[in-house]
């Protein structure tokens, strides 16, 4: 069935199209019963405005642009579904597109969202994006943008994301306050801001417990050419066994890292946590039924992507310099499960 125009309108209700189209838009000039009676029918038969023409004559594209790293995890998903309700809420639409890590696609990206008109970008950067000249000159050239998840104090915007720093330092105390000794940590590219603050809690919470810490203990984790994440996870590991004295507890600083690091574990033959204790960031819902259920740090994320949408949102509508731009810390909550069980000393048998 073709699509119902203001054209079929006017002529069902003897009407111009003039004095619809402006029906439509609560124009002044149209009288409430007018506007009553156009509307009643529009909806009652699924009329649909033309969303390109109407933004070719208003210079609004009526959707903004997403950029994520990847879209095949739980938590990037329920950040999606956070921005899908404030854009539907809002009445707009948004474009995704995925940087896959990578700087020059994370550019790429950027490039072709604003070749379609975008209103604002919302952007969870790259693990290869250590400086933001790029986006520092889309926002110059009037371009709203607001950062998510991934918060950087390198770049100046409105920015939501959770207390990466407290929530490293927790977990990490978590596993002190279970007897663990020599705690390991899967993290990525040192350069990554959020991944940064993550190692810090990390190291500040050994620091405070006059415990073990350094490079020795620690194993950074990204894929590369030829080389899975889960590759890279699987070395990591192995070379923490292999040190003269191996890690009792590992923690782990990415969604993808806690469920590789589990699944490479559960290959080596290794118990969870009689050889090693495990505690990572994770939203999986499948936490309680893995084997064994792992300790995870939760990220609101659905909480995450409505804030961040929100404030884009805010930004294109009350256009102009903001006064000032707010950073968003939300707390992680600590699901303390099975893989972080208190430690049990083994027995040497003589």
């Amino acid at each position: 069935m073709p699509q119902m125009t203001l054209r079929d309108i006017a002529l069902a209700l003897e009407l111009s199209v003039s004095t619809v189209s402006k029906a439509l838009r609560d124009s002044y000039e149209i009288s409430e019963d007018t506007k009553e009676r156009v509307i009643t029918y529009a909806r009652a038969n699924h009329y649909l405005p033309n969303r390109m023409a109407k933004s070719l004559k208003e210079g609004k594209s009526g959707s903004i642009g997403v950029v994520i790293c990847s879209i095949d995890n739980s938590f990037v998903s329920r950040m999606l579904d956070g921005i899908d309700g404030a854009c539907t809420q809002a009445g707009y639409d948004m474009i995704i597109m995925q940087s896959k890590e990578s700087l020059v696609q994370e550019k790429s990206c950027l490039k072709q969202l604003e070749a379609r008109g975008v209103e604002g970008i919302l952007i969870s950067p790259s693990a290869e994006t250590v400086g933001f000249e790029h986006l520092l000159a889309l926002r110059e050239a009037g371009m709203p943008i607001v950062l998510f998840d991934r918060i950087s104090e390198r770049f100046e915007s409105d920015q939501v994301g959770i207390d990466n720093y407290q929530a490293a330092f927790q977990a990490t105390e978590h596993l002190i306050a279970n007897k663990y000794r020599r705690i390991a940590m899967l993290n990525i590219g040192p350069d990554v801001h959020f991944a940064s603050q993550r190692g810090a809690g990390y190291l500040d919470a050994l620091k405070r417990n006059h415990l073990t810490y350094g490079e020795a203990l620690v194993r950074l984790c990204l894929s590369s050419a030829g080389e899975t994440l889960k590759d890279c996870v699987r070395a990591g590991i192995q070379s923490l066994f292999e040190l003269a004295e191996p890690p009792d507890a590992l923690f782990t600083a990415t969604d993808q890292l806690s469920t590789l690091s589990l699944s490479v574990l559960h290959e080596m033959g290794r118990r969870i946590p009689a050889d090693i204790a495990l505690i990572g960031f994770s939203n999986t819902e499948l936490a309680d039924v893995l084997t064994p259920p792992l300790s995870t740090l939760h990220q609101p994320a659905l909480e995450i992507g409505r804030l961040a949408a929100e404030k884009l949102i805010s930004l294109i509508t009350h256009k102009g310099i903001p006064e000032g731009y707010e950073t968003v810390r939300l707390p992680a909550r600590l699901d303390i499960r099975d893989s972080s069980g208190p430690r049990v000393r083994k027995q040497v048998i003589v």
